[in-house]
């Protein structure tokens, strides 16, 4: 089994290291970032979220208001009307938290909805890019993540990709 193994390890290292496998690396989150819809995609994206957030701080509002209103009342009312009154405060605080988390769960998919054809559309133009170049394989790379250690800057082919998507239809 071991002689299997080392024989495996010896064969992919040396088809790895032949002079017709290339490899390169895509920033695909940056590529979607770049591209015009993407751009697009964040506008709307952004525009829905100051709607939705308009929304949310104007029923905010009317909940601090009828918590201010309870709390300047509460030496007038009796204690049965204040208890009411503090019921009816916690169910609308309720009522905007559920709110919140609503608009918070329609706006992620939302995104995800913009986001789909952009990606699927992304992963074409990768293939016949790649194709055209020649490479064997195009890994994903990561602004945030350490997943390419060492690469040469000719081998980041993001720019390219954002060139080839747009000019795609």
């Amino acid at each position: 089994m071991k002689l299997f193994l080392t024989l495996a390890a010896v064969m992919m290292t040396a088809s790895l290291a032949s002079a017709d496998f290339k490899l390169a690396y895509v920033d695909v989150q940056k590529a979607i970032e770049k591209s015009s819809a993407g751009k697009k995609a964040k506008e709307d994206m952004k525009k829905e979220a100051e709607k939705k957030n308009k929304d949310l701080e104007k029923k905010k509002a009317d909940v601090d208001k009828m918590r201010e209103d309870i709390e300047k009342k509460r030496s007038v009312l009796s204690e049965e009307a204040f208890g009411k009154r503090a019921a009816e405060l916690q169910e609308e605080m309720q009522k905007f938290n559920v709110l919140a988390q609503k608009a918070q769960q329609e706006l992620q998919k939302r995104e995800a909805d913009l986001l789909q054809p952009i990606v699927e559309k992304m992963k074409k133009v990768i293939a016949g890019l790649a194709k055209e170049k020649g490479l064997s394989m195009v890994i994903q790379s990561n602004q945030n993540a350490q997943i390419v250690l060492f690469a040469t800057p000719e081998s980041d082919i993001t720019e390219d990709v954002v060139k080839a998507f747009d000019k795609e239809k």
